[in-house]
């Protein structure tokens, strides 16, 4: 399809030449980096308007599309609550609010105690996200901490649950919130490069300027973590970089004690802490790829024993520590298992998942002493669920399901994993959903992916989805490296001076379900966010002929640029993710995909970017840039749009019914590119 003769914005050249390893890279348009610039904030607002104008055709199929995915959310709904001590912690949703209550009950079935209304707190303000909340241990204080921005920095507040008086004065620029005792809170706070790089200690009933600076993480590749062991006995602080983490502990009887470290920090090795009784356990990948576990004496942690080897087939990525129990997350073959042991790691078992295909992590388990374990389970057919298991006799009990009111049948839907092979041979695998109902015969296709930074994309349900396989689509994710689906080497082969693996694992990916006949370029769709929308920008430059709609959510297009920028947010923690382009070898390998460099004439596919003006993670001008110089090479008529979102950062608008007219543009965008009317 062609797009209506609306003239779409044009930003204006202003050349700025940057001069590097005997390059010289011309920048036109790095005059829209200046938010404070009036003229930037109106060529944003000219691409909203041009994006409005050019989509207004398609206006009853985005309140068509809106309609049915708040049909499918249960608006006046209540989370599984989840026992602390006495205590039953909840959030509830009301009927048309947009935000959460944030509840307890004392007892199972005690009169219900609203801690928090978000809808009140949110008020006056066009984002609102609640970040650190944290009881205090005797349960009578809170400490929360508010986001109304979008740049995910909080405002740290602490209230007085019996009488609702706020204590203290606000705290800003807090990242993480553990209490040692009912006193005694300790948090991190970012620097001006939004790293949390500094531990203060508040004592309540004292001002925040007497705060005392715990430790300050002066090497600008590291940042802080900040959490309190489920035993309760020990406040952890996890320094962690791409290339290495160094864990202090304290204890929590002595809050005004010295934190000490664990294991100094080495090049390339990580760890991560749980404790029981005299023991930390850690997991770690010195001396196991796929990492090992290890059995520490708090006395003496460098008396370590292993109590569960690295093996090269699993990935060992996250544990649990429970008073009579171990609980140990795997990752195997692409799906994630659980492994249930004593706290020595002898009699161990696996819990037994109903489908072939799907995916689990751990949900709320505040409680120490206990049996049971909370779990999140989901599949692409099947709707997300708490589910109880038992440790104690492996009972599995769902708690609750999510409820489709406008209805659901999952036996209309089927689900598969494939694989595809990439240049190098390696096999990359997709998983898969559609209408069983469906014809294999190159109908339309939405591929998704991400790769980078171990994350995962596990296939897990979303109810937006099925606005397009009620339409005849097939949704897959192409599970390519730069996640850790497959372990740890799977990661390592997408970062880095592998980072074209990502890429070329991408586009074998979508040549695969074309040749099985699963969709056709004219009909096939793809999209990601952040990371992966700099996979999206990176495939379009390398094979524009293979899609016919993408959509980029705030992608990372400006590689080399912004990874110039030292002072920019996580660009120094980000140089051993990406490389730093101040060395040449680097330099080079990112010059050849970085996006925005790479831009050339010609035609390309329909193309929707976003972006959130307040996004600290992916500047609004990575997208801005992008399509300004997407605009000066392309060659078609194709849609190029880009939507800003003036009001939030990162993550999009932050109430659940502004994100779902969010997703029905895109999804309407994609469906007008398709050529797929109503």
């Amino acid at each position: 399809m062609s797009v209506e003769p609306i003239n779409p914005p044009v930003a204006e050249r202003k050349p700025v030449v940057i001069h590097l390893h005997g390059d010289a890279i011309v920048d036109e348009f790095a005059w829209l980096e200046n938010r404070d610039d009036p003229a930037v904030i109106a060529y944003l607002e000219a691409e909203n308007a041009y994006a409005e104008a050019v989509m207004a055709p398609a206006a009853a199929l985005r309140a068509r599309l809106y309609a049915e995915m708040r049909g499918r959310i249960k608006e006046d709904d209540r989370s599984v609550p989840a026992p602390r001590g006495r205590y039953r912690y909840y959030a509830r949703t009301e009927t048309g609010a947009e935000y959460p209550l944030m509840c307890r009950t004392e007892g199972d079935d005690g009169p219900e105690e609203v801690l928090l209304d978000l809808n009140a707190l949110a008020a006056g303000h066009a984002f609102c996200r609640l970040g650190p909340y944290e009881p205090s241990p005797d349960q009578q204080l809170l400490a929360y901490g508010l986001d109304t921005t979008g740049s995910i920095i909080f405002t740290l507040f602490v209230k007085d649950l019996a009488t609702g008086a706020l204590l203290d004065a606000p705290i800003e620029q807090v990242d993480d919130v553990a209490w040692a005792d009912d006193q005694t809170l300790f948090y991190t706070v970012f620097d001006h490069a939004h790293r949390a790089y500094r531990l203060y200690r508040h004592v309540l009933g004292t001002s925040p300027h007497e705060d005392t600076l715990i430790y300050e993480e002066t090497d600008e590749r590291f940042s802080l973590s900040l959490r309190r062991t489920r035993s309760g006995a020990y406040l952890l602080l996890t320094c962690f970089s791409h290339g290495g983490t160094e864990v202090r502990y304290l204890p929590t009887a002595t809050p005004f004690a010295e934190w000490r470290v664990i294991y100094p920090r080495r090049p390339k090795v990580d760890y991560f802490v749980d404790h029981h009784g005299d023991y930390f356990y850690i997991r770690t990948n010195d001396g196991a790829e796929n990492f090992r576990l290890l059995q520490a004496p708090v006395a003496d942690p460098s008396a370590a024993v292993e109590v569960l080897p690295g093996r090269d087939d699993t990935l060992i990525d996250h544990l649990d520590c429970f008073a009579d129990y171990l609980v140990v997350y795997e990752r195997r073959a692409g799906l994630r298992h659980i492994r249930i042991s004593a706290p020595d790691g002898s009699d161990p078992r696996y819990i037994a998942f109903p489908e072939p295909v799907y995916t689990c992590w751990p949900h709320v388990n505040d409680e120490f002493a206990t049996s049971r374990l909370r779990l999140n389970y989901s599949s692409l057919v099947t709707p997300a669920s708490v589910v109880e298991y038992d440790m104690a006799n492996g009972a599995w009990h769902v708690l609750k399901q999510e409820e489709i009111p406008s209805g659901y049948d999952p036996s209309l839907y089927v689900s598969e994993r494939l694989a595809a092979t990439a240049p190098d041979g390696a096999q990359v695998p997709i998983s898969i959903v559609y209408r069983r109902d469906r014809p294999r015969n190159g109908g339309p296709c939405l591929l998704v992916g991400y790769g980078a930074y171990g994350y995962s994309y596990d296939p897990s349900f979303d109810s937006k989805r099925l606005s397009l396989l009620d339409r005849g689509f097939a949704v897959a994710i192409a599970h390519i490296r730069g996640g850790q689906e497959l372990g740890r080497q799977w990661y390592e082969q997408g970062r880095m001076f592998h980072k074209p693996n990502t890429f070329s694992d991408f586009i074998a990916c979508a040549e695969h379900l074309i040749a099985e006949g699963y969709t056709a370029p004219r009909q096939l769709a793809i999209s990601g966010r952040s990371a992966g929308g700099l996979l999206m920008s990176a495939v379009v430059n390398a094979r524009p002929d293979l899609f016919q709609a993408v959509v980029a959510g705030v992608p990372f297009t400006n590689v080399v640029i912004a990874m110039l920028k030292s002072d920019l947010p996580l660009t120094v923690t980000e140089w051993e993710q990406w490389g730093n382009p101040a060395i040449e070898a680097e330099y080079r390998l990112m010059r050849s995909y970085d996006p925005y460099l790479n831009l050339k004439p010609g035609p390309y596919p329909h193309i929707l970017a976003t972006a959130g003006l307040y996004d600290l993670q992916v500047p609004y001008w990575d997208p801005a840039k992008w399509v300004a110089k997407l605009r000066t090479v392309k060659t078609n008529d194709t849609m190029l749009l880009l939507r800003t979102n003036l009001q939030a950062g990162h993550g999009g608008h932050s109430g659940r019914f502004a994100r779902l007219e969010e997703f029905a543009w895109e999804y309407a965008f994609i469906l007008t590119a398709l050529g797929i009317a109503e």
